[in-house]
């Protein structure tokens, strides 16, 4: 399809059903995305994520609270 002519008009369905949609696009996402590239620079940072995380050497986060003042805070 190459152009929005050609698909359906998602505003005659209910929300319920546009998310089943949606869904239902996302499933055939998840199903592909194992055959998506992965630059030999981005297999090296999951690497060594991998290694702090498995040394020990990764904080063990932020709280919600913590979040949420970060994401306000550059709004």
């Amino acid at each position: 399809m190459s152009t929005s002519s050609q698909l359906p008009d998602f505003s005659e369905l209910s929300i319920a059903e546009r998310i089943l949609v949606v869904e239902q696009i996302w499933d055939t996402i998840a199903v592909e995305q194992a055959s998506l590239p992965v630059t030999p620079s981005q297999r090296s940072e999951l690497d060594r994520r991998l290694a702090a995380y498995q040394e020990g050497h990764c904080e063990e986060g932020s709280s919600w609270e913590a979040v949420r003042a970060r994401i306000k805070k550059h709004e």
